[in-house]
């Protein structure tokens, strides 16, 4: 099983030149083909900004694959580090959800995020980011279009029905219609999986919603600031 990688990607204290100069080298990086193991247990993760005191607020769902059974789900605050910069979205949110995320008692083989993966005009989304940092198959769920277009009246209003998200000549992601008569979802691969194999397991992780199950679940959870980690026990992890 994959682990978090044991030495940093990199410093997140950065201008947003030397982000964009960043993201320019770690897209190399990415794996765009399958590289994943059987798939027992799929992540969502997401972020919000909990209106309550202006935290970066991240959750993370772990569910059975592919029964969908929800096993564990965490959140973690920290002060916001970047304001809202285009393209630069993973530099704000990333280390939110890496906090998040080091809280699994159990790793997964496959985490969904609701954000994009390649499909950024620099194909490094916030997918692809974290993916590079948990090696990790990733998959990049994203609620709109970041880069690229595709051809709506080729695309089928039953779910599962998806055509190609192109930019300049080169397929990025698709529009995934994962409900019926519903907008759909764009999704790309994040890193170590393929795109045609990211359709698949968002169209087998959808029940009846617009977004897949672990990225709704991980949605409503980042939400709900009442919600805290039970103080019951200290809490071990296979992360660290």
């Amino acid at each position: 099983m994959s682990q978090v990688s044991r030495e940093p990607l990199h410093e997140w204290k950065l201008s947003p030149e030397e982000a964009i100069a960043l993201q320019r080298e770690l897209t190399r990086r990415i794996i765009r083909e399958d590289q994943l193991d059987e798939v027992h247990y799929v992540a969502g993760v997401d972020m919000a900004i909990n209106e309550n005191n202006g935290m970066a607020r991240a959750a993370v769902v772990l569910l059975t694959y592919p029964d969908l059974e929800l096993v564990e789900r965490h959140v973690y605050e920290e002060p916001v580090r970047m304001p809202y910069v285009p393209g630069l979205l993973s530099f704000r949110e990333a280390p939110c959800v890496l906090g998040a995320f080091h809280k699994l008692r159990q790793g997964p083989q496959l985490v969904m995020v609701d954000g994009a993966g390649i499909a950024h005009p620099r194909r490094i989304g916030i997918a692809s980011h974290l993916g590079l940092w948990l090696d990790l198959p990733t998959i990049g769920c994203a609620k709109s279009i970041l880069s690229g277009h595709y051809n709506k009246a080729a695309l089928g209003e039953e779910a599962g029905a998806w055509v190609p998200l192109i930019e300049k000549g080169e397929t990025i992601g698709a529009a995934v219609r994962t409900r019926t008569r519903v907008n759909p979802m764009v999704i790309s691969l994040g890193h170590r999986i393929s795109l045609e194999t990211s359709i698949s397991y968002v169209l087998k992780c959808s029940r009846g919603y617009r977004l897949p199950e672990p990225t709704r679940l991980a949605d409503k959870l980042s939400k709900d600031n009442e919600w805290s980690e039970p103080q019951d026990e200290e809490q071990k992890t296979l992360w660290q």
